[in-house]
C-alpha cells in the first residue's frame, strides 16, 4: 500500500477510539476526542460516564462518554486503542486487550519513561505508535479533570513505520484541541520526555508542590542538580536537547516545561497523594542504568529513586 492509500484508509477508519486508563491523561484525551469521534473510556472498574473538563482558559466542559471495563469489553472493534495506563501496568493491560481484539488493531502508547514501549511493541501484533506529550492534567475526584497547561504531542513508531496512521492520528488529536505532529524520531522524543520528567516529577512528589514552585528557592537548586546529572547521561547516550547545546539546552527545555505547566500537579505527585505506586522505576531507572554503563555520577537521581522506592514499600 502506498502512503496515499494508507492515509486515505486511516482517514476512513479513525472514527472510534478506546482510551484504556481513566487517569488524568486518559480522561483528557477522551473528553477532547468525544466531540469529533466515538471515544470509549475503559477502566478496571466502570468510569463515570459524565465527566467535566476544566480548561486552561477557565471554561468547564461537561460531556457524556461511552465507558467500559477492561474485563468486559464491548463487542465493537475500535479504529485505534490509546493505552494511557501507568508504565507498570501497561504490559498486563496489553495482554488483556490482545485476547479481545483483532490482531491488526492499532495501538498508541502514552506511557512515561523508556522501556515499556519497546516491550509492548515486541508483543503486540498490530501497528504500535508511541506518543510523547507535554500536555498537563490532573484529576479532581471521579468526575473532573483539570487541563492545567497546553502542550504538544509527538507521534511515531519506534521502527519508523505506519506513517499514514500516525499522521491521521496527529490530525485527529489536533482537531480535538491537542496539538500533535508525526515525527520519525520518536525514540529520541521519548528520551527527551524522560529527561524532563526526571528533572521535575520526583522533586514535586518529594516536596509536595506544584511544578511552578520549583522556580523558588530552595527547590530550584535541586532542579539544577538533577539537570546537571541528566545532561551528562544524555550526552553519553548521544541524545541531544531540541534547542541549544549540552546542559544549557537541557536547562532551557526543563524550565520551559516548568513554566508551561506551572499550575500542574505532576502525575507522580498525584500518585503519592493517592497512595498509589509511582513510575519512578520507568522514569529514573533508565537514567541510573545508563549512568552505570557510562560510569557517571547520579547521586541526586539515586537519592530520589531511593526515596520513592522506600515510600512505596511502607
Amino acid at each position: 500500500m502506498n502512503p496515499r492509500d494508507e492515509a486515505e484508509q486511516t482517514a476512513m477508519t479513525l472514527s472510534s477510539h478506546w482510551i484504556v486508563g481513566p487517569g488524568a491523561l486518559g480522561r483528557l484525551i477522551a473528553l477532547r476526542l468525544t466531540d469529533h469521534a466515538r471515544a470509549t473510556l475503559v477502566g478496571r472498574r466502570p468510569p463515570s460516564p459524565i465527566q467535566r473538563l476544566l480548561t486552561p482558559e477557565g471554561e468547564t466542559l461537561t460531556r457524556r462518554l461511552a465507558v467500559a471495563v477492561i474485563g468486559a469489553l464491548p463487542d465493537e472493534t475500535p479504529a485505534i486503542v490509546h493505552l494511557t495506563t501507568k508504565a507498570t501496568t501497561a504490559l498486563a493491560a496489553c495482554d488483556t486487550l490482545a485476547r479481545a481484539l483483532p490482531a491488526d488493531t492499532p495501538l498508541v502508547l502514552w506511557q512515561n519513561g523508556v522501556g515499556s514501549q519497546q516491550a509492548i511493541a515486541r508483543r503486540w501484533s498490530g501497528p504500535v505508535l508511541c506518543a510523547s506529550t507535554t500536555e498537563g492534567a490532573h484529576v479532581q475526584g471521579d468526575l473532573q479533570v483539570t487541563h492545567a497547561g497546553h502542550g504538544h504531542t509527538f507521534i511515531g513508531a519506534l521502527d519508523g513505520r505506519h506513517g499514514g496512521l500516525a499522521s491521521q492520528l496527529a490530525d485527529d488529536l489536533s482537531l480535538a484541541g491537542l496539538p500533535s505532529e508525526l515525527v520519525d524520531d520518536i525514540g529520541v522524543r521519548l528520551w527527551r520526555k524522560l529527561a524532563v520528567n526526571a528533572a521535575i516529577n520526583p522533586l514535586v512528589a518529594h516536596f509536595g508542590i506544584t511544578n511552578g514552585e520549583l522556580r523558588n528557592p530552595p527547590y530550584r537548586l535541586h532542579v539544577e542538580a538533577m539537570i546537571e546529572e541528566i545532561a551528562a547521561i544524555m550526552a553519553a547516550e548521544s541524545v541531544t536537547p531540541p534547542e541549544g547545546d549540552g546542559i544549557d539546552g537541557w536547562r532551557q527545555l526543563v524550565w520551559q516545561v516548568v513554566d508551561a505547566t506551572a499550575n500542574n500537579l505532576a502525575s507522580m505527585l498525584q500518585d503519592v497523594m493517592a497512595g498509589r505506586p509511582t513510575e519512578h522505576e520507568a522514569i529514573l531507572g533508565p537514567l541510573l542504568a545508563a549512568a552505570r554503563r557510562h560510569e557517571l555520577s547520579a547521586e541526586h537521581i539515586q537519592m530520589h529513586f531511593r526515596y520513592l522506592a522506600a515510600r512505596q514499600s511502607t
